[in-house]
């Protein structure tokens, strides 16, 4: 009866240690999802309208500059470039100002078909991230020429009337085109100017604006994409052309993409 005893508590002890390790559990589970979208944003500070009005020989010989008129801002999530071209509603032609209102009385010699790469930009700072660009002006920070020295240097990026960005040979305000990966060499890491500022940062830039007729008003500095071939009046058209007086009207597009 004794041994009984000992071998029911036995079994007691066993049995309550087995049950300590077959504790029952139930589980649930959240799934947690991360949906990172990429996020570019440029904020603009510019007037409605910029307007040049030419009504004076020093002002057709000197040219006219709007000094800081334009205010760009940079946020990025992922690697980016940014670049501004020349576009028209293409009343004249795709790579042409539109002729609002004409002033001329046809003469043979007065050319209404403006080239829209006879405004200039100039950036207040140069482009860290176009180490790899190819062109003899990757940018616009070179400062405007001398009215009577012809200067590719800041003529305004068109293509044939499209948004299309530029190539290694063209203008870029930040970034530049290729696919390297290395940093400064194509295109400048995500950022924003809310957390990088100061005068060279790479997230803020202020634009200047020139248009120079020269006289006669054949704007010496119009010149191709690449900066290569000039495009002014004269060149295109001959000996003895000049801009036809009027109204035109264009708009430049600035425009901020991940880099590719």
């Amino acid at each position: 009866m004794k041994n009984l005893s000992y071998l029911c508590g036995a079994l007691l002890i066993i049995g309550s240690a087995s049950s300590l390790k077959a504790q029952l559990i139930d589980e649930k589970d959240v799934t947690v999802t991360m949906d990172l979208q990429p996020v570019l944003q440029l904020d603009m500070t510019t007037p409605d309208q910029i307007e040049f009005v030419f009504d004076e020989i020093n002002e057709y010989y000197a040219g006219i500059t709007k000094y800081g008129a334009t205010v760009l801002r940079v946020s990025s999530t992922v690697s980016w470039d940014l670049y501004a071209v020349g576009r028209s509603t293409g009343t004249n032609g795709p790579e042409f100002w539109d002729q609002q209102i004409d002033y001329g009385n046809n003469n043979v010699n007065a050319i209404p078909d403006l080239p829209l790469s006879l405004l200039e930009l100039h950036q207040n700072q140069p482009n860290n991230g176009d180490g790899a660009a190819t062109g003899l002006f990757s940018d616009y920070n070179q400062a405007f020429s001398p009215a009577t020295t012809p200067s590719a240097g800041n003529s305004l990026y068109v293509n044939a009337g499209t948004n299309t960005p530029p190539t290694t040979v063209d203008k870029y305000i930040g970034g530049h085109a290729g696919t390297s990966g290395i940093v400064g060499a194509d295109f400048l890491p995500g950022g924003s100017y809310l957390t990088q500022t100061g005068l060279t940062s790479d997230y803020f830039y202020v634009i200047d604006y020139r248009i120079l007729p020269s006289l006669p008003a054949i704007f010496p500095n119009a010149a191709d994409a690449d900066g290569a071939t000039f495009e002014d009046i004269a060149t295109v058209n001959g000996a003895g052309a000049y801009a036809e007086p009027g109204v035109y009207t264009m708009y430049v597009q600035y425009i901020l993409l991940e880099d590719q």
